[in-house]
């Protein structure tokens, strides 16, 4: 079934002892469960070797309490205690057939040990990177042999978990081993220090120490990062190739990319597919052994030319193996249009940064494998033969209907617009965010595949035209539609001359095609990406724009999907200019009433029109209309009705398409009772020991 222009995707390959089965290789990427979640995490990399990935790694792993990352979650190994954990894993990936990779790691001064109140690490004394109030100290001789024996010992204990591949680890400026090789960090004299084959030398002995350790069964694989786009100060291409030069045959596998993490896992509003091959092409000239490297591969025909032309031995994915973790088996029995496609938005990067359970918006199943035995693929055949009305076709609507065509149920799926995907819709024509579309395509693709699904378009439904249908179930996907009179976070009411002001524009009026002029103000009060993205569409038309916001940064939580610095380069680039720490309080048609947030000092700024990006009010009219006319439901027919989506509660494209899964998966489904997932809890020795420390 599988088109023969794929069969070099699926040829086997040898790294050091072990083979992996074909080119398909999920590199390290966090989850947000880690240490702290084994069962949700090892069945989550399941499903990975289900889907037929050949390789699949963990996160980052701590090797040392020195090394500790909390508040972040990820993979541990501090001594012997930790490896059942990882055995899990283990386990479950070999079912499938598939190799487990490890990714050791000690981050040293980029650590916290907030936990372990260890002092920090690093090759020379620096302050620790990510803003605590301390330092790290320089590392003796002592410490490096240390270091070099806790590496060691992790890979030990990697390898009696039971896994086929070690990884040491230099990139992203999250190791010691990267460290050591970065001028800004490692300043020292000595043997470890200043040229760059001394700056070499540690990772040159890390590699040689896991070899000696494990390399009779396990492979070692360098992940490498070859540029960090930060000048003399980081490490750059040119370097890269004289320390691959260096290290070329020592390895089993290279892992190549860029640093730090918002360089290497750009959102695609920055980088389109493949965007590290200028970096990176140059490692199979240098070395005979394996190369893997990642660009957010999605496209079958740009994995092939990425082997074909000897830029890649095998295809690394993080983000596409979340979005899809089928990606190869789909490939492999020819279902390419069935591919859950990435569209690069970063969500499951937040779950890391948020310290909680990784999500994806065109994966609601991402983490909940466990948790709720969701699976990507499959889902529970309908418990009836009820009738499904879904109203609106966003991505609540969309997800529902689908999810509900596959159970079996019949779907009847009514927009009011003339085309379908709703917001997604809208978004993808705006700056940037075009692949964002990949919410409404595959879906849509995936309903036409159903013939149990009806879908009709131009079709605004009243409450009257809802209980003549005659669905058992309806649920309202209607949407939601942006404030105009600058209510929000920041604002607990409406600001004077907003509502009523001709020269007031939300995203929806950009959206539409009713666009300002002249000096526009774009005030962002929602903290994501929409404001930047208006920004940007109203200067490339020509606008004079300033970005205002009453936070103390522009677009803050932006910083969790790596938009941060891109938009803030981008804003630079571009000439607009962002006023932080002022919130609004009055406009009057052409001029705005400023005011210091710390201050209170009030200043005026003369504009032309004003892009309001606040908050959001459901559009859940009929939702209303309908729970006021519930008598008649019986009558009608009706047995449920629910709003979900933005309908409910405006949130991320994320929320809207789990919300419309969800609603999916638990209709006519028994209560799970009032916590709907499975959790974590301590063994029952842990509890003996809680209640007798001397147990």
């Amino acid at each position: 079934m599988r088109d023969p222009r794929y069969d070099i995707l699926f040829t086997p390959i040898q790294i050091g002892p072990v083979t992996a089965k074909n080119r398909f290789f999920q590199v390290p990427h966090c989850n947000g469960m880690g240490h702290a979640m084994p069962l949700a995490h090892a069945a989550m990399r399941e499903i990975k070797a289900e889907g037929g990935w050949a390789v699949v790694s963990t996160e980052e792993c701590e090797i040392h309490p020195s090394g500790d990352l909390t508040p972040y979650v990820e993979a541990r190994l501090w001594d012997d205690r930790d490896i059942p954990a990882l055995a899990l894993m283990c386990d479950k990936v070999h079912a499938h057939g598939a190799l487990a990779a490890l990714e050791l790691s000690h981050n040293g001064p980029t650590a916290s040990n907030l936990y372990s109140r260890e002092v920090l690490l690093a090759p020379s004394h620096q302050p620790s990177k990510y803003g605590y109030p301390s330092q790290a100290r320089a590392m003796t001789l002592h410490d490096i042999r240390e270091y070099r024996r806790w590496h060691r010992e992790a890979a030990i204990r990697g390898k009696r978990a039971g896994m086929d591949i070690i990884y040491v680890y230099a990139a992203h400026d999250l190791s010691l081993a990267m460290h050591f090789l970065q001028r800004r960090r490692n300043q020292r004299s000595d043997e470890y220090g200043g040229s760059l084959e001394n700056r070499v030398r540690l990772l040159r002995e890390v590699l040689q120490d896991t070899k000696d350790a494990v390399g009779d069964t396990c492979a070692v694989a360098l992940r490498f990062a070859t540029e960090e786009l930060l000048g003399p100060g980081g490490v750059e291409l040119a370097e890269a190739k004289e320390i691959v030069g260096m290290l070329a045959e020592l390895p089993d596998l290279w892992d190549v990319n860029l640093a730090a993490w918002y360089n290497d896992s750009v959102p695609s509003r920055f980088a389109s597919e493949g965007a590290q091959e200028p970096f990176i092409d140059f490692v199979k000239q240098t070395t005979s052994k394996p190369v893997v490297g990642v660009g957010r591969f999605t496209s079958p025909d740009t994995m092939v030319s990425q082997l074909k032309r000897g830029v890649l031995d095998m295809i690394g994915c993080a983000r596409p193996s979340i979005a899809d973790p089928f990606l190869p088996r789909k490939i492999e029995e020819g279902r390419i249009d069935d591919i859950r496609e990435c569209i690069g938005c970063n969500i499951c990067v937040s779950g890391d940064m948020t310290i909680s359970p990784i999500r994806c918006t065109q994966n609601p199943t991402m983490g909940e494998e466990w948790r709720k035995g969701w699976h990507p693929e499959r889902i529970a055949p309908k418990r009836s033969a009820s009738r499904v009305l879904v109203v609106g076709a966003g991505p609540a609507g969309l997800e529902a209907a689908r999810a509900l065509g596959q159970r079996g149920y019949e779907v009847s799926l009514a927009e009011g617009r003339k085309e379908l995907g709703g917001r997604v819709t809208r978004e993808a024509r705006l700056p940037g965010l075009a692949e964002w579309a990949r919410v409404r395509d595959w879906r849509v693709g995936q309903i036409d595949k159903l013939a149990n699904i009806a879908v009709y378009l131009d079709s605004a439904l009243t409450a009257q035209d809802v209980l003549d249908f005659g669905a058992e179930h309806v649920v309202l996907a209607t949407g939601c539609h942006w404030r105009r009179d600058g209510y929000g976070r920041s604002n607990g009411f409406a600001i004077a001359g907003f509502a009523d002001g001709a020269r007031v524009y939300t995203p929806d009026d950009l959206m539409d095609g009713r666009l300002p002029e002249g000096r526009v103000v774009v005030f962002d009060d929602d903290g994501f990406y929409y404001a930047s993205v208006a920004a940007e569409m109203l200067r490339a038309r020509g606008c004079d724009v300033t970005y205002m916001t009453p936070d103390d940064s522009i677009a803050p939580w932006s910083l969790n999907t790596l938009d941060y610095r891109h938009i803030r380069k981008r804003m630079a680039k571009l000439g607009i200019e962002p006023v932080v720490s002022h919130n609004i309080i009055g406009f009057d048609g052409s001029t705005l009433t400023l005011e210091d947030v710390w201050s209170g000092r009030r200043r005026e700024l003369a504009c032309d029109a004003l892009v309001t990006v606040t908050a959001r009010v459901p559009d859940d009219a009929l939702h209303q209309e309908l729970r006021q006319r519930e008598a008649a439901w019986s009558e009608a027919g009706i047995r449920s009705l629910r709003c979900i989506g933005d309908a409910e509660a405006p949130g991320l494209i994320a929320h809207a398409v789990y919300a419309g899964h969800r609603y999916a998966r638990e209709l006519e489904e028994p209560e799970s009772g009032d916590v709907p997932f499975k959790r974590h809890f301590h063994t029952a020795h842990a509890t003996d020991l809680l209640r007798d420390p001397a147990a």
